[in-house]
């Protein structure tokens, strides 16, 4: 992140005075010591991860939208809801490739320098992706949450109702942000943390979290009554274990992982902050897609279906072939035969034999 400072000198009877405060204090321009190149070697293998994790959450995303997308069995409200949160995380993924492209493309240039367009483009839609992805979550809390506290719900009453906190909040939170900088602090690439502005896209974030959390716990106690109930068969190790399971499960859904330095100043523990919402962030878009998508039970046994479809058709198709290529090969082979096996009778024969008749009826 960049922060602001400003540069002044004051105009006395002797002329300028000095700059206040230098540009080597206020630029943070200083010799690079070995502790300063172990810490660029580090930001530059995170960057690597994070690259390759936003890569991996991109492939899988992509696949498992299109599975929801092309197979008709899966069209309904609930997966309707994992595509648009799919869609967030593949908007977040391509808004990091983006921004690294346009802010770190040249190493020589320092980027809190630029003020172009592109980049606060590119800055602005990569804020947009995380509150978008961030209200996504919201909305699978919620819609979970609803499955859950209440028996019978019809599910496309409240699906309009998801797509606007979803999609039309972030929307309007961005379109606030924007107004904001470009009037009133159109600096920099509008990367830093401005006094206000700031909190125009942190404050929304920090409450969906908070939301979320407590829409987590009461996802747990509900699962915990359920397991509870004499209904439910097995012993007290099974239930925790079941429960065990869901609250993982559940924990990469509602992002619980951003929880840990969602109510913390900025540079607090900066390098675990890093690694957490970085490097477990840029990978949970993949397990999301591997955990609702590709390890789901439905979706498996209707993919294995589909092969099994697949393959015996494409058998079938290939054994067809196969017999009109022996059927047309053994008609041939039976005319040739008779071709061979026919006499063949001299022209002229006909001839020759009714000579003697007709010379003896004369």
């Amino acid at each position: 992140m960049c922060f602001l400072v400003y540069v002044h000198r004051n105009c006395t009877e002797d002329g300028w005075s000095e700059l206040y405060p230098p540009y080597e204090e206020a630029c943070e321009f200083k010799e690079v010591t070995e502790k300063d190149s172990g810490t660029t070697h580090y930001y530059i293998y995170f960057q690597q991860v994070y690259t390759a994790g936003y890569a991996t959450s991109l492939i899988s995303l992509i696949s498992a939208v299109f599975v929801f997308t092309v197979f008709r069995k899966f069209h309904c409200t609930r997966n309707y809801i994992h595509i648009n949160l799919f869609f967030s995380f593949i908007l977040r993924s391509s808004a990091v490739f983006i921004k690294d492209g346009v802010l770190f493309s040249d190493e020589n240039m320092d980027h809190c320098f630029m003020s172009t367009a592109s980049c606060k483009a590119a800055v602005a839609f990569f804020q947009f992706s995380i509150l978008a992805n961030y209200f996504w979550l919201l909305v699978e809390g919620m819609y979970l949450q609803t499955l859950l506290a209440l028996t019978f719900v019809f599910q496309k009453k409240y699906f309009w109702w998801y797509i606007l906190i979803g999609w039309g909040f972030p929307t309007t939170i961005i379109t606030v942000w924007i107004l904001t900088r470009n009037f009133h602090d159109n600096s920099g690439c509008w990367d830093d943390e401005s006094d206000v502005s700031w909190w125009i896209i942190q404050a929304p974030l920090t409450a969906s979290l908070l939301v979320n959390f407590i829409i987590f716990i009461n996802v747990i106690r509900i699962l915990v009554q359920k397991l509870r109930s004499p209904g439910v068969g097995g012993n007290d190790t099974s239930h925790f274990k079941r429960l065990a399971k869901s609250t993982l499960l559940l924990i990469p859904l509602f992002g619980m992982h951003y929880m840990v330095f969602a109510f913390l100043p900025e540079k607090t523990g900066a390098e675990a902050r890093i690694f957490i919402e970085l490097g477990l962030g840029s990978f949970q878009g993949f397990a999301v897609a591997l955990l609702y998508c590709f390890l789901n039970g439905e979706v498996q046994a209707e993919m294995k279906k589909r092969f099994w479809k697949w393959q015996t058709q494409s058998y079938l198709s290939y054994s067809k072939k196969r017999r009109a290529l022996f059927t047309e090969s053994s008609t041939v082979t039976q005319i040739s035969m008779l071709d061979k096996s026919s006499p063949k009778e001299p022209p002229g024969s006909e001839a020759h034999t009714l000579t003697p008749s007709t010379v003896s009826a004369v």
